[in-house]
């Protein structure tokens, strides 16, 4: 069966932020220029990268998060009931054997989750706008389990939600008017982002989720519950991606760890149709969780670092998706960069021709491993 991708070569979401756009996010926060210059600054170098992309033989479209500060915390603080409080402090590891300390800011829940308003909808429809014929506007979104695993139960007042399952009820019925709105207005290919499987990969991670009250096994088949209750209202030719992040802050990562303790459940319990896995290094494990993935459902090879400027070669790449295809078939394949390259506003320490070199790469390889036609093929 067909993936459902619109092309075997496909990315993440986020890239680097021009300087027009760092500059005039800067002089937003300083009072300096109104919010409707700043969008007009973002319109320019969103047209401009839909463009690019489509140039470079994408066939899935962003806006590379250009209107984000933070991948998950500008889309969550609209919703009802929650706000931001501190961070939870994490030291990042990277290539050079260097901690870099920084604390993701936390979610946390003052009052009912409701679903305000259209969030995304603007946004895509722009990007929309943009996206030329055999092409897809895609929209990424951070997973509804955001909402819970950093701060866990302490996050969430017993007084507002003395029955979690009602809190989950709500976050999924927030998400899916959210869907709602966006397949309205023709979208059809939508993912959330999501560190929180991923990090119920990692041995340390799964042990301080405990201390925070969390038993990692329920939680990863809460969590695929909840994502799927999320997406319920999709409509049947909208694809529904999800990725798995380590944590992706200037070329460092924060969790490590094979896929093993979630696989089994979030590729049978997940209703998604394609999954993004980080492959790029030995820190993500081998290829033996693939064996779990039902037919019908994709997989696609983070298999490309967006963290070092270092290109890997075709033959390493095309090797190791010929080592995943002894735990999953071929046409259930696919291949991308491993994150966005900016999962926030200060980006990964590459270049931008760096960058375009990596897109171009996968587009490559993507077209002589499952031919130069994978992306009708794909679409099929």
């Amino acid at each position: 069966m067909p993936t459902k991708l619109p092309s075997r070569a496909d990315h993440v979401g986020s890239f680097l932020r021009p300087q027009s756009v760092i500059e005039a996010r800067q002089h937003r926060q300083a009072d300096n220029i109104s919010y409707a210059d700043l969008r007009e600054v973002e319109d320019k170098a969103i047209a401009e990268l839909a463009e690019w992309q489509q140039k470079l033989g994408l066939k899935a479209i962003t806006d590379g998060e250009f209107r984000r500060y933070f991948f998950h915390t500008d889309f969550l603080l609209k919703l009802a009931g929650v706000e931001e409080r501190g961070g939870l402090k994490k030291a990042f590891k990277n290539d050079a054997g260097k901690d870099v300390q920084f604390a993701p800011p936390v979610m946390v829940v003052t009052d009912k989750i409701k679903h305000q308003q259209p969030i995304q909808l603007d946004d895509y429809k722009f990007l929309a706008s943009k996206v030329g014929k055999g092409c897809t506007a895609k929209v990424a979104i951070p997973s509804p389990t955001m909402l819970h695993f950093r701060a866990g139960r302490d996050g969430i007042p017993a007084d507002v939600y003395p029955d979690m399952d009602e809190f989950f009820a709500d976050v999924a019925n927030a998400y899916r008017a959210e869907v709602d709105s966006l397949a309205e207005a023709g979208c059809r290919y939508l993912q959330f982002d999501d560190t929180n499987l991923a990090y119920l990969c990692d041995d340390t991670h799964r042990a301080d989720a405990a201390k925070r009250g969390l038993d990692p096994d329920a939680t990863t088949k809460q969590y695929a519950k909840l994502i799927s209750d999320s997406f319920a209202s999709a409509p049947a030719d909208m694809v529904k991606a999800m990725h798995l992040c380590r944590g992706n802050f200037r070329s460092s990562w924060a969790a490590e760890g094979g896929y093993d303790p979630v696989a089994e459940i979030m590729f049978n319990e997940c209703d998604i149709d394609a999954f993004f896995l980080e492959y790029d290094d030995a820190r993500s494990g081998d290829f033996s969780p693939l064996r779990f993935l039902p037919k019908g459902k994709t997989v696609v090879l983070g298999l490309v670092s967006t963290k070092l400027g270092d290109m890997e070669s075709k033959d390493d790449i095309k090797r190791r998706i010929e080592a995943a295809t002894k735990y999953a078939d071929l046409d259930q394949l696919a291949l991308s960069p491993q994150c966005g390259f900016a999962s926030t506003v200060h980006g990964n320490d590459i270049t931008t021709a760096q960058q375009a070199d990596k897109i171009r790469l996968c587009v490559e390889v993507a077209e002589e491993v499952w031919g130069k036609d994978s992306a009708a093929s794909a679409a099929a």
